[in-house]
Parts: C-alpha cells; structure tokens; sequence
C-alpha cells in the first residue's frame, strides 16, 4: 500500500505504514502497468518463481527473469518497469517486527540488509526454490488469518526462517557466519548502515569495535573484497545519489545533511566516485516523467 508524495522530478510516493510492520502478499501473474518510484518504509523480500520486465532499485535496472530474489532495504527506491509480470511472493518487516524473531537470527539480517547493495539480487536453483517457496506459502497463509492472540510471534517465527535459508543461500555465507571476523565485519557495517551520516573515516568506526583502522581494511578486503573506506563511501554515495535523483533538497542542504564541510568538498568527494558533479547526475533525471 502506497501514497503519493510531491516531486518535482517525477512521481513519487511513500509507503502508508503496515499493521504490526508486517505483511506478505502472494502475486500470481501480476501486471504492473506505469508504476511511480516508491521509497520503501520497510525491509522488503520478493521471491520470485516466474516473470519478466526489470525491478529498477535506486539507480540500477535488474532483468526479472525468476528464480529469483531481490532483497530491498528501508530507504532504497525501486519500481518495476511498465508491463513487468511476476508470479511470486512480497515480504515487507520494518525493524520493530524484526525484533520480535528470535536473537539467533540477528546476524542474517545485519548481512543481507545493512549492506543491501552487495546483495540485491540473488539468483536461486531449483533445490533453494523447493525449500523456499512452501515457507513463504506457509507464512502467506498465517498472515491472512483472522488475529489471534499470539500471532505476530507465529509470524515472527516463521520469517527467522526464511531469513536463516535465505542467508544460507546467499553466496556471501558460504563459509559460515559465526567465526570472529565475520561478526566483526557484521558488526562494521550495522555500524556503517545507522552513522554514515556522521562519521566518515575509517577510525571513527574502528575506535568503536576495538581494533585498529589497519585491522578493519584488512578484515573488510578478507570478508568482502572491498576495503573499509570503499564501504563507507559506498553508503554516502548511495544515499547522495537517492536525494539528488528523488528529492528537490539543493546540493547545499544535501552536502550539510551527510555531514560534508563545505558543499564543495561534497561536490568533490561525488565527483570524484561517480565522474559526474552533483548537479550533473540529478541533470539526467531532471524530465523523467514530465
């Protein structure tokens, strides 16, 4: 459920809040005709088994061709292309839902949806989808039951499972989750994902979890090939692109609201990873949808 909010790029809407922060939506053969960008208030799962069209999320287009998930974090941008059709499932959790799964599942959520970005789409077999799709019906058919007393902790119960074996399919825990650096690195990008406002250095987060900014480059390059710095930037980034492509907030207040000096020196630092200026990148979206 969404409603609209004023743009002056294109349309835009926000989404209206889901009861209890949950819901699970079951698509068979959905058509989405001209969709309008939506920001999304929730965590977001779709399970795709069929379809065909693309999602775009923030600035990147991805192919729906199924067997398939896309995995959305609070605060990215998506909608689906004109035409696109899936059959599937929709599973949306905001953070207060989460809280009520079981502590065991935590750490799948700190790795599949504070760094969204490296596991935005993730391509699934047959034997994956066998096991995910009775869980998702499962889970659809408890939601749509009349309210009993204890069923957010039912449905609570039944998404730290999904969220287990979606984790266990992610390529990124292949080789487990529960060594020493990998809950560090977890632990770095949580931290990342809730103060790259604030704190853009290496050793701001390192003073935080105890170790040296050297040890945390090295331990990021082991755990995801990207070095700390990279990391941090790339969340900057994201957002500066989210604000410059879906809001009219001027280059000043923008460079302001991530903590930059000056707007030249955010200039700069965009500049400088996008190859474009600011004003640049929102120029190529300046008329889209007038």
């Amino acid at each position: 459920m969404i409603k609209k909010a004023a743009n002056p790029f294109f349309e835009l809407v926000m989404e209206q809040e889901l009861k209890d922060s949950f819901a699970v939506y079951c698509h068979n053969q959905n058509l989405f005709n001209a969709q309008p960008v939506c920001r999304a208030t929730y965590n977001r799962i779709f399970l795709i088994n069929s379809g065909h069209g693309s999602l775009q999320i923030d600035d990147v287009a991805y192919p729906v061709t199924g067997n398939e998930l896309f995995l959305l974090a609070k605060g990215q941008f998506y909608n689906f292309s004109p035409q696109s059709l899936i059959t599937g499932y929709e599973l949306s959790f905001g953070d207060c839902f989460w809280e009520k799964a079981p502590g065991s599942a935590s750490n799948c959520k700190a790795v599949l949806f504070n760094n969204a970005a490296a596991n935005q789409h993730i391509k699934i077999d047959g034997t994956s989808s066998a096991e995910l799709n009775p869980l998702f019906d499962a889970l659809h058919h408890e939601f749509i039951k009349a309210d009993y007393i204890n069923k957010p902790d039912a449905l609570a119960a039944y998404l730290k499972i999904v969220m287990i074996k979606i984790a266990n399919i992610n390529a990124a825990l292949a080789d487990g989750f529960d060594s020493f650096e990998k809950q560090l690195y977890r632990r770095f990008i949580e931290l990342v994902s809730n103060q790259y406002q604030n704190t853009h250095e290496v050793a701001g987060f390192a003073a935080q979890l105890g170790i040296t900014a050297r040890k945390l480059t090295d331990l990021c390059k082991r755990c995801s090939g990207k070095g700390a710095k990279d990391i941090i930037n790339g969340q900057l980034i994201a957002e500066a692109k989210r604000l410059l492509q879906f809001s009219s907030k001027p280059v000043k207040e923008i460079a302001f609201h991530l903590h930059f000096s000056t707007p030249e020196q955010f200039s700069h630092f965009f500049k400088n990873n996008t190859y474009l200026s600011p004003n640049e990148y929102r120029g190529r979206f300046a008329y889209i949808g007038m």
